[in-house]
């Protein structure tokens, strides 16, 4: 047989695959038009045999509520607060007093159940392209880690007592050493579990507050504990900007950050960049520090999922003129070792006083130019948990009760569930973002400002 002869009945074979599909389309509309012919007149015949003067009420379809639960100790989402305007609640309503310990583990040690998502991941895979951003892509509620980024921020307070020590340290160059040991031991806290999951991405106008009490030094006149405070608010959807403060008036210490997480799609890897800037004030000494965030990544993402942070962050103070400078090292194709990290603190002039290498989740090895070295093992640090009004009383737009659904539904193991509550809060942010933008009105933050590119808190430690 030609080649021509192939093509000819090839042709005729598809002809009539696609006659046979209009043939079956079109019986199966005039099936439906039918089907529905009866029910019409089948209401008709309803009406007609009713008394005279009585009606029939046709019931509309109520869909099940994406909040439905067995739980009675779920509170009541609405979208009342929508989305929280700066008169919905103040700081003042935010009682501390109420607070209690947080034990709540939100990493999930469970890696078995990513065989069960394997395809969904794989089709997910598949709409994507290397270097695509992530923002919008809907990712599947499995990787879900049961928590929002507001309050996944709050682990680097975990260690609260080498935070405030930062200030009480005698000189410069002891604070600033004292400032990079902090940061270097604050991420192992974050990822407690060998399994990485994403946490919920914050809806506009979201909070989250929460606190430590740390206990004074023997030298100190007071017994009274030193109240550590943490404040977050989503206060940007696009670009998505979580900014938060922590403070302590005691110390007269405080930290005011935003960062913005531009996500992209590496091939078998995710990457998230942590796009903003961090200052912190330390009053006692007029001190002021700027630095950053690392970039994190998300690897064997068809496998077991983990995480391993990358890239160069700067510290620097203007006053002093002391500067720092870490470098989080990527695992290496072959061999070497994963959260490998190093830093270097030098004085005004650029010379090396304190080298840090080791890991960041491991031992860090501590190198003064004078003096002793000295070892720290981050996977022994105790953490202390954060204290948290419970969700009972918590506002409608704090992280806690605004996911709580969420939360619920995938400790559950329901990802059905849990996906449907995810659409719901996002479909209410959604809304108010369309009836915001026609009527061109910019989102009222509560407890937060913008000047150019950086959102400042409002009431801030003087």
């Amino acid at each position: 047989m030609s080649i021509d002869q192939t093509n000819r009945f090839g042709s005729w074979s598809f002809s009539q695959d696609l006659l046979l599909l209009k043939a079956s389309s079109h019986a199966a509309t005039q099936a439906l038009q039918q089907c529905m012919s009866l029910l019409q007149q089948q209401r008709t015949l309803v009406e007609k045999s009713l008394p005279a003067g009585a009606t029939v009420e046709w019931l509309p379809t109520v869909p099940p509520s994406p909040l439905r639960s067995n739980s009675d100790q779920l509170q009541q989402i609405t979208s009342q607060w929508i989305f929280p305007t700066a008169n919905v609640y103040t700081e003042a309503d935010i009682d501390p007093t109420e607070e209690v310990a947080d034990t709540e583990l939100y990493c999930d040690q469970d890696v078995g159940a990513i065989d069960d998502y394997k395809g969904a991941i794989l089709q997910l895979l598949s709409q994507l392209k290397l270097g695509m951003d992530l923002t919008r892509v809907v990712l599947p509620t499995f990787i879900l880690e049961r928590r929002s980024l507001l309050e996944m921020f709050a682990d680097f307070l975990s260690h609260p007592d080498k935070f405030l020590r930062i200030t009480d340290s005698a000189t410069a160059e002891a604070r600033m050493i004292a400032l990079v040991e902090w940061y270097l031991t604050s991420f192992h806290a974050g990822r407690q579990g060998a399994l990485a999951k994403k946490p919920y991405n914050p809806i506009i106008g979201e909070t989250f507050h929460c606190s430590w009490d740390v206990p004074r030094c023997e030298s100190s006149a007071s017994t009274k504990p030193c109240r550590l405070r943490y404040l977050a608010e989503q206060v940007s959807h696009h670009p998505p900007v979580s900014a938060f403060y922590i403070e302590c008036p005691v110390k007269r210490i405080s930290l005011n950050a935003h960062v913005w997480t531009k996500s992209k799609f590496m091939g078998m890897s995710l990457g998230c960049s942590m796009v903003g800037e961090v200052t912190l004030q330390l009053l006692q000494h007029d001190e002021e520090y700027v630095f950053q965030f690392p970039n994190a990544y998300a690897r064997s993402i068809l496998t077991v999922p983990w995480v391993e942070l990358g890239g160069k962050v700067y510290f620097s103070c203007a006053k002093t003129k002391y500067s720092a400078s870490v470098t989080f090292q990527t695992k290496p194709f072959y061999g070497g070792k994963v959260n490998r990290v190093a830093a270097d603190v030098k004085d005004p002039n650029g010379k090396n006083v304190c080298h840090f290498n080791g890991e960041w989740n491991g031992t860090l090895e501590v190198t003064p130019a004078v003096g002793t070295c000295r070892r720290i093992d981050t996977s022994t640090m105790p953490i202390t948990p954060k204290k948290v009004r419970p969700i009972a009383i918590q506002h409608e737009g704090e992280s806690q009760r605004l996911w709580q659904h969420v939360t619920r539904s995938l400790r559950d193991g329901d990802m059905v569930l849990a996906g449907n509550q995810k659409h719901y809060l996002e479909e209410m942010q959604r809304a108010d973002e369309k009836s915001r933008g026609i009527e061109n009105a910019p989102f009222a933050t509560k407890f937060f400002h913008k000047e150019g590119d950086t959102w400042l808190f409002n009431q801030p430690l003087k």
